[in-house]
């Protein structure tokens, strides 16, 4: 059995990461502050999984989530909570509203360090959709205005999300390269 220290204070990603991994691995919980960089979505991953390896002093995995607008050539990106924060589901749609291109895309890196110094190492998914008025309960972040063929992530089932979001295709490209290790120790 493998077992990884998810480094989040998100209650909702923990859940949703052990619920995808399954059996295959164990996933510890930490909470650790790590400063959020400016940069793309790969240089934020990496240093967040740099900073949070040399904080536990051993193996880390991180998560980082970014939605990126196609109609602004990818921003708010991984800073969609700022966005988020400072504007709301109403004013992410604003955002848009003088374009015709409502397309986004959710994207969701995780990071793998085998403990401090080492490279961090990137398994990303992403799903395609669309930005709407938001629809379903306000509780994960964006998902309420993030729409992937018809239905919101808001208004999806856990399990039903669980087989198609960005985090689930990342986290399946994780899953397989750890099992295809010899162990975390």
């Amino acid at each position: 059995m493998k077992t990884l220290n998810f480094i989040t204070g998100n209650k909702n990603k923990l859940s949703e990461v052990r619920a995808i991994l399954g059996d295959a691995v164990t996933v510890d919980n930490k909470s650790v502050e790590v400063p959020e960089i400016q940069g793309t979505i790969e240089e934020i991953a990496k240093e967040k999984c740099r900073r949070a390896a040399a904080e536990v002093g051993g193996p880390v995995l991180t998560e980082d989530t970014a939605l990126e607008f196609h109609a602004y050539k990818g921003l708010p990106g991984p800073y969609i909570k700022s966005f988020l924060e400072a504007l709301g589901h109403e004013g992410l749609n604003k955002m848009l509203d003088s374009f015709d291109d409502r397309s986004a895309e959710a994207v969701c890196t995780f990071a793998f360090s085998h403990g401090p110094g080492e490279e961090p190492i990137l398994f990303q998914g992403r799903t395609l959709g669309k930005i709407v008025a938001a629809r379903g309960p306000a509780n994960f972040g964006w998902d309420p205005v993030f729409e992937y063929e018809g239905k919101t992530f808001a208004e999806m089932d856990k399990e039903g999300k669980n087989k198609i979001s960005h985090r689930f295709k990342a986290l399946m490209k994780l899953k397989e390269w750890l099992l295809s290790q010899d162990g975390l120790n």
